[in-house]
This record gives structure tokens, sequence and C-alpha cells, in this order.
């Protein structure tokens, strides 16, 4: 392409309809003033902050922003305020010409530098050398008229001739990346789905296609472009038949699959939701340069295959701050700055609503996170710093896209009401990925059993600052790398059960343990006892004003009371441990390990002995330790120099019990030693003494509990409540929660939303021992923590003169109900409330389903009771004697249904070939809504399993039915003819042998019926 001068650039914009991005608009005083959408001005004043950052890692004497760690892609947040209206100097720390002068010399040097240009110092490699090449291409067209001949021969020359190096390849290897591939085109493996690598592929062509659509090469490039696009996300099996066309090509030529069907994103071993926003942040970085240049989209851009069914996943998992929460990811946690893009891309590109809502929660956190120590970054707590940089250029673009959006009708955000309504959801991930999740509108919850982020994840109203659940912090287990034996999972859905739930039941070769969620946010652990110090919560507790509950304290109250806990100083784990006791005679001393840093384990800068105030008496000893890293080894943590220190070795980080001791050389009296710790620091350990290195006796323990409650209820600052029925106290430790602090031990806990107040435990009494119960919220908790079957009784009180009843067998008390167990090995079932009865002691009611209870009076005469649906209207009942009476409430859904086909997964997805509406319409139980095929149609149905379905049932609307042959599939790629449906309203074809996969194909015409139902049945 050409030169692009500024007025030729605003040509393309308006012909695209695209906002004037080059333009710099003169005399506003106010940054924000001049920004479209209050969102928008929050990116712009973020972006004037950070540039405080920006400019300290400018190399005065080089005259540039640095190589190192992609520093120069500061640029694309500088060009975006230089060509703003409304600069703030005192704000951004540096004058408006300085900054420009800055940039424009960093982009000369680095458009030299580049491989591609003849340079040695960048670019060319696709990881990752290519994501910042996209920013600073665009930093470049945004200040095109500012930058020399030479500089802007060089832009295009990096533009286009990175596209003939990717093309080149086809889908192999980069040499220059290293072991990073894209796997070809088949996509994922086990460790690793391949949709990120994908993208670079990608992501590499799209400035070329933006800003050089006429060269003689520009074909090839788009071919590459649309194959790397289109298979990102992979297909599942069920998918592969989809005829849609994207950008000319139809879906069903796509070759990439996914490993799981599930749509969680695995990425370099751990699977967390933060991987699936690599589609749409790839997305967003290739969107602005076509939108930048004018040139169309293409339509792999608004039409990506997949592309819904893995947002729909990314929803499930999302906080209250519109970034997803993530339990099994180590080092990707609260990285605000760089989350922004993937939310800006499907709000202002795709005009998504739900992403509305979700990036303006994450924007309204950007300005207190920012200002939080070390103030002016927008990527902290974890990662790389690689990310800083990325991060700026990302909120970059995504004020651009803003910008553009703003042309076309701004996109209104749904409310918190709605959006938390189409969020909540249930899934189980399966065996590989290790997930059971459940997002109700009140709280997140999962069962997470991949090994190393082995836990029970709970947040309370999605507050992703309340419990840490990252990567290798505990969450209710002690730890993450307990071994898991057996996984037993159960969901309930509201479409098939009439609610939402889920009940993980897990084996671990020292007991069980079971957590289930409920639709009103609550949960319910239970355990066997399987370690010690059971229950851990462990609590954000920071400074950072604006964020809700980070107001420098956590308040915990107990039955004994209410503590404050200050939060630390420093923002991470770094801190000096200042531990007095009684004072001891003794020669060697020594930290005794109890709970490690997740991460790293410990590491000590520094261990001083002391007796008062008096000289450090370990300066002079000999320290020895249980394990070292090399150049870190026992020594450096009584030298005297501070920047030196003892840590672990690496595979010893997981290790509880690790110990460094000194031997002073003579017995000593002291009453205080100080431990400088590291970032892994020591979350729990013990002081010893010994007289000869041999007997331990422990003088003190860090930290010393704030609080210690044997009164079973805990209220986690207004945030949270929790009951707790255990022989252990729970206590509160610094920022940590121990629901059970003691010896191995039985534990019932059930956790609220809100605080629990005087809310008495849920617990009830049973007569199977393996075998725990709770009503919690109403609904009725069920576990088995045996390998065998129980059955039993369990004593359910209820105060009320009406009862509640649950699906099974229960007999009325003068104190409540006696309800019948019965579980199968492992097994965990969550009842809701079906009925409500008032009627006499002994009276028998068998609940079958929502709408049918069957009443047996205990005699001898008869008896009136009142019978009371869940939701409906009471009807009183005669029951003769000793009779079995059934009650139906014809008006009432018969939860749970027996259809298999409820709630499953149906396709094709998004996007659907011409004509088509969505599948699922077939499988949602709703009369009102219905499947429209299209020409020729083909629906596919994903049961999760294979089942022994024995029939198929088709309803369609009125109108003309078209001819429909159904099929079956175990492995969703060779289909069976099961048989052709008749042309009535309903039909039913009956099938043989199992089938995971049904298929309904039909010669659907204009003006035909629609399916309104598929129903499998067993």
């Amino acid at each position: 392409m050409g030169e692009l001068d500024r007025r030729h650039a605003l040509a393309l914009f308006g012909a695209a309809g695209a906002a004037a991005l080059l333009v710099n608009l003169p005399g506003r005083a106010d940054a924000a003033a001049s920004a479209p959408d209050p969102v928008a001005a929050t990116y712009l004043r973020v972006l004037l902050r950070h540039t405080r950052w920006a400019e300290q890692q400018f190399d005065a004497k080089a005259g540039i922003y640095p190589a190192r760690d992609f520093t120069f892609a500061v640029v694309l947040g500088n060009a975006v305020l230089l060509t703003r209206d409304g600069y703030d100097p005192e704000t951004a720390g540096v004058d408006r010409e300085t900054l420009k002068a800055h940039t424009l010399a960093t982009i000369r040097h680095f458009a030299a530098s580049n491989l591609l240009t003849g340079g040695t110092e960048w670019g060319r490699k696709l990881f990752f050398d290519t994501t910042f090449q996209s920013y600073f291409l665009l930093a470049a067209r945004l200040l095109w008229t500012d930058l020399d001949a030479a500089t802007r021969a060089n832009v295009e020359r990096i533009t286009t001739e990175q596209a003939a190096y990717t093309t080149a390849l086809g889908d192999q290897d980069d040499p220059t990346s290293g072991s990073w591939t894209p796997n070809g085109l088949k996509g994922g493996y086990v460790g690793d789905t391949k949709l990120e690598e994908m993208g670079v592929y990608a992501q590499s062509l799209a400035p070329a296609l933006a800003w050089a659509p006429a060269d003689p090469r520009a074909q090839a490039w788009r071919d590459a472009f649309g194959t790397w696009s289109r298979n990102e996300a992979g297909l599942p099996a069920a998918d592969l038949a989809n005829p849609r066309l994207v950008d000319g090509r139809p879906v069903s030529a796509n070759t990439a699959t996914n490993l799981y069907d599930t749509f969680l994103v695995e990425n370099h071993g751990s699977f967390g939701p933060h991987y699936q926003e690599e589609l749409w942040r790839t997305s967003g970085r290739n969107a602005m340069h076509f939108l930048a240049a004018g040139t169309p989209l293409p339509e792999v851009l608004t039409a990506q295959p997949n592309g819904e069914l893995l947002w729909r996943t990314m929803l499930l998992m999302t906080s209250d701050a519109g970034e997803p929460l993530m339990p099994m990811v180590a080092d990707r946690e609260h990285l605000y700055g760089r989350d922004v893009i993937p939310l800006a891309f499907r709000a202002q590109v795709l005009g998504d609503r739900y992403a509305a809502y979700a990036e303006a929660q994450l924007a309204g956190r950007l300005e207190p996170y920012q200002a939080y120590a070390p103030a002016d970054r927008i990527t902290k707590f974890s990662g790389e710093p690689k990310y800083e940089p990325e991060a700026r250029a990302e909120l970059a673009i995504s004020y651009l896209l803003h910008e553009w959006r703003a042309k076309q009708g701004r996109v209104t955000p749904v409310t918190k009401q709605e959006f938390d309504a189409h969020a909540a959801g249930v899934a189980d991930f399966g065996t590989g990925p290790g997930l059971l999740a459940h997002r109700s509108p009140a709280a997140w919850a999962g069962t997470v059993t991949k090994p190393g982020f082995v836990k029970f994840a709970w947040q309370p109203n999605h507050d992703d600052w309340l419990f840490v659940l990252g990567g290798a912090n505990p969450a209710l287990l002690p730890a993450t790398n307990i071994a898991v034996r057996e996984r037993h999972a159960t969901t309930y859905e509201r479409v098939r059960d009439g609610f939402d739930a889920t009940v993980g039941v897990l084996r671990f070769d020292t007991g069980y343990a079971a957590f289930a969620t409920l639709p009103t946010g609550a949960a319910v652990y239970a355990s066997t006892g399987v370690t010690d110090g059971e229950g851990v919560l462990n609590v954000y507790n920071l400074a950072m004003p604006g964020v809700p509950g980070l107001d420098g304290d956590r308040a915990y109250t107990s039955a004994e009371g209410t503590v404050t806990v200050e939060a630390q100083a420093a923002p991470t784990g770094a801190r000096t441990d200042d531990v007095t006791f009684a004072p001891v005679t003794a020669r060697h001393v020594r930290m005794l390990g109890v709970t490690p840093d997740p991460q790293y384990g410990y590491s000590l800068w520094a261990f001083e002995v002391r007796d008062g105030t008096g000289p450090d008496l370990a300066r002079a000893g000999t320290a020895t330790a249980s394990s070292a890293t090399a150049g870190k080894e026992a020594k450096y943590a009584n030298d005297g120099d501070p920047a030196t220190r003892w840590a672990v070795s690496t595979s010893d980080r997981p290790r509880a019990d690790s110990w460094l001791a000194v031997d002073l050389g003579t017995a000593r009296v002291f009453d205080r030693a100080r431990l400088s710790w590291e970032a892994a620091a020591g979350r729990k350990y013990r002081l010893e003494t010994s007289p000869d290195g041999v007997t331990w006796t422990a003088v003190a323990t860090y930290p010393v509990p704030a609080l210690r409650s044997t009164g079973g209820r805990l209220d986690v600052d207004g945030r949270a409540g929790i009951v707790v029925d255990s022989p252990n106290p729970l206590t509160v430790t610094g920022d940590r929660v121990t629901l059970s602090d003691g010896p191995a031990a039985p534990l019932l806990a059930e956790l609220y939303p809100a605080p629990a107040g005087a809310k008495p435990s849920g617990r009830a009494a049973t007569t199977a021992p393996a075998v725990r119960a709770s009503v919690t919220d109403g609904f009725l908790v069920l576990v088995n923590l045996s390998g065998t079957a129980a059955t039993g009784t369990a004593d359910l009180r209820q105060s009320r003169p009406e009862k509640t009843l649950y699906r099974g067998e229960q007999v009325l008390t003068a104190t409540g109900t006696t309800y019948t167990v019965g579980l199968a090995p492992a097994e965990g079932r969550v009842e809701p409330p079906r009925f409500t009865v008032r009627g006499p002691a002994g009276l028998k009611a068998v609940v079958r389903d929502a709408s049918r209870v069957d009443l047996t009076a205990p005699g001898p005469l008869p008896s009136v009771v009142t019978v009371t649906p869940e939701g409906g209207r009471p009807r009183p009942v005669v029951l003769p004697p000793r009779r079995t009476v059934p009650v139906v409430f014809g008006e009432v859904r018969p939860y749970p249904l027996a259809d298999l086909a409820l709630g499953a997964r149906a396709f094709p997805a998004e996007p659907l070939p011409p004509g088509m509406s969505s599948p699922a319409a077939a499988v949602d139980d709703d009369p009102a809504t219905a499947w429209r095929p299209g020409p020729g149609g083909r629906l596919v149905v994903d049961l999760g399993a294979a089942a022994a379905v024995s029939a198929v049932e088709l309803a369609w609307t009125p109108g003309r039915v078209p001819a429909a042959t159904v099929e079956t599939s175990t492995d969703g790629v060779t289909y069976t003819t099961a048989g052709t449906a008749g042309r009535g309203r309903t039909s039913t074809v009956k099938l043989t042998g199992p089938a995971r996969y049904v298929a309904v194909r039909t010669d659907w015409r204009g003006g035909d019926a629609s399916l309104t139902r598929l129903s499998g049945w067993t």
C-alpha cells in the first residue's frame, strides 16, 4: 500500500463507517470530554496515568523505549494519547512534545531494527514478536504523517513481508519460535488446545490484509488468514457437517477439532477460562487494523465458528469484575489491563450487550486497581513483565474500538439482573479438564480435580477479591496437590430438574470429601476428615479503595465476638516476622514449615536470633536446611547480607515440613527471632529449639490466630457466612480461615453468600454412618462418604406446622419428618422442596416428582390434610385410613423430567446456515420456541454420553411437516439411519442400540413447520 496520508485515512474511515481515529481534535481541556462513552473515558484516564510507568522505562541514553520485554510497545498507547484531545501532562508525568519525541524516535528505531527490514533486533518470529509487532504497526499508522519516508517504507515492508513469511510456512511450525507450535491445523492435544497458537498465526497476517489489500500476494494471505482464524476454536464432532460458508469456505471444511468437547480451553497444562478469551483478544487486535485502514472486516471476525459456545463457557465463570474466575491457572489472576480487549471486542464489534456489561464492570475496577501499589501499573500480582506494555497497547485498542462503535450506535449493556440470569448454569467439563462448575446469581462454585489444582472453590457474589481461588492456593481442602482417586459428579439443570445444582464427591487415600452447590448461591462441604487443618479459605485483604471489600481490613464475627485483621502493608508475599517467646536456653534453633507458599515454598533473606535487644546470635552460627536451590544455600540466611537468601529446592516447593536450622555453637539464652521472607513466605511454621539437634521442642508458632471459636459459625467481613459442625475449633490466622483447625476429623460446613448471623446448623442426624445430611436454604443435601451403598433414615427437624417434603419417602413426626435414605457408593444428591403438607404424625408421603405425591394416612380414622406443591396453590385432601392416595397437580411441571435431550447441546453451532434458527430451541422445553431448519436443514443433539435411547419423538409447529430422517451416532462422525418420522405434528421413531448423537435431517422448504421439540426416551 502506498503512503497513507491523514486525508486518505479519513476517507477510508468514512467509507467503513468508522470513527476518525487519526484526527487530533484541538481545544478541549479534559481528556475524558472527547471520549465517546464513560467506559472509553476511563480507558483514556488510565492510559494517561499509565504513561508515568511507560516513561520510567524510557532509556535516555539510547533515546528509545527498550526492546527488553517488548517495552517499546508502549508507543501504541502513546499514539492514541497524542492523537486525541485533552492531553494532560500533569497526569501523564511528561509533556506532550517530549512524549511525541520519545514515541517517534522509538518507532523509527524499531522499524529499522526489525528482521524483516534488514535489522537484527526483533521481528518475524511468530511467538511472541508478531503480537507486539501488531501493536507497533498500528501505532505507526496512527502517527503516519509524523513519520519520515524511510520509516514509513520500513513499516510497510514489515507489514507485507511478515504476511509473506507466515504464508510461506503453510501449516508448519515457525523454526524461530522454538517449541511453540499450533500443531498444524489439527488443533489441540492433552496439555494445550492450541487456540492461542492458531490465533498468533492469524494475527501475523491481519495487518497486511488491512493495509495492503491490493498487494499481488494478498489472496494467498487472505486464504491463510481465513484458514487459521476459522480453525482457532476447533470443532466438536457434532458440528463437522455445518455447511455454513464463512468467507466462502464451509465450516465443515475446517480441520481442527477440540480434544475435549465441553468447550473448556486448555493452555500449557492448565485449564482456565482466561484462555478462552484468546479468540477475542486476537480478534480485537486484528479488527483494529481493518477498521483503522477502512478495509472491510473479514467475515470470520464476526462469524467465528464455535465462538458463541466458548463465550457461554466464559460467562459461566464470570466474576463480578467482568473477567473469568480462574481456579486452575497459576499466574493469570487479576491482570485487569490485559483482560479488557476481549470484552471490548465482543461488546463493541460484535454488539454483545452481555459483554458490554462485563466490560463496564472491569472498567470500573481499573482506576482503583491502577492506584494500588505498585502504582500506575495495570497488570499486577502475577504474570510476566511483557504483560505491562501489552496491556497498555490493548487498552489503547479497546479505546479505539469504542470510538468506532460510537459512529455505529452505542451498545447498551444489560442490567446486572439480566446478566446474572443469562450467565447462570452448571457444567461438568469432564474428568480430563477436572472441573464441575456452577454459577448462580449469588455465587460461583466449582469442584476442581485437575492434579495440582485440586480444591472446592466457592466465591460468594462472584467477588473475585474475597477468597483466593487461583493456582496452588487451597480452597476448603488444605492442599491442592492431594491425589484424587475417584471423582463422582452430578449436575442438576433447570430445564430438566427445575433447578441448578451440582454435587462433587471425591475419594482420597485418607477418606472422602464432597461439595454441593445450590441455586441460592449457598454450598455444603462435607468430609470424613481427609487431613489435618481442613476447611481452608484464604482471604484477600488489601487497601484498594474503590473495590468492594478492599478497605484495608477484614472483620470476622464468631459466637465469641468480632476481630478485625488489618491488611499487610506489602502487596505480595514478602514480609518480616518478629516472633517472641519465653526465654529459652538452647544450642540449636530452627524454622519448621507447616504450610508453604502455594507457589514457591519457603525462602528467607535472613534468619536472626536474639536475646532482647542483643546481637544476632545466628550470625556466628552454622546454618543447614532440608533442601536448597543452587546458589541459595542455607548459609545465605545468616550471612548478614540482605541481598542473599536461602530457598528450598524446586522439587521441595510443595513440601510442607521443609526446615532451616542454625547451630549457635554452644547453648545460648534467647527469646525472639526475626525471619525476613522473600515472596515465598511460609504461610505457617513453628520455631523449635534443641540441645543436640536431634530432639526438638516447639517454642512458638506463626502466625498466632486472631480468632479461635468453638461456636460453630463465622461471618467473613459481612460478605459470607459459614456454619460449621466439627469437633475442632475454627480459627482466623492472618488472612487464612480454617474451619476445622486440628487433627483430621469429620466436618460439615454450610456456606452462605451473606452473613449467617445466628443461623443454626442444618445438619440432620442419620442412621447411616457414612451419610452426611443437611438442609440448607430449604434444599436437602445428602452425600455418601464411603465406597459402599448406604441405607437408613435422616431426621429432618422442622418447627412449622407445614412439613416440607422432598422426592422420596418420608414420614411426618411431631418434630419434622423421618426421611428414608438410599445412596449408591460415593453418591451425592440435592433434593429441592417439592411439597409442603399439613397433617398428622405418622402420615407417610412418597414424592414421585414435582407434580405427584402419594399419601398414606396412619389410621385408624380418615385424615384431612393440606398439600401444597412448591410455588403452587394448597389443596385439601381426605385420606381414608391406611390407604395410599396419589395427589397429582396437573398444572405443575413434573420435574425431574426423563427426556434425555432436554438442555443438551444442539448443533450446528453459530454461525448457522442460511435460513436456520438456533437448534437449541428444539431442546429447551419451551413450546413457544422452535427450530427452523432452513433449506435441507439438519440438526444434531449431543446427549453428552452414549445412552440406551429407545425412541425419539419429534413435535412440530402448525404447517406442512417436512420429511424427516432420524440418524444416530456414537462418535458424531459416522451416522446410522434409524428411521423416517411420520408427517404428523408429533411422531416417534424407534431406535436400537446406544447413541450419543441424535440427528434429524429434513427436506424443509419455506413456509414449512418448525421443530418445537425433540425428545429422547429410554
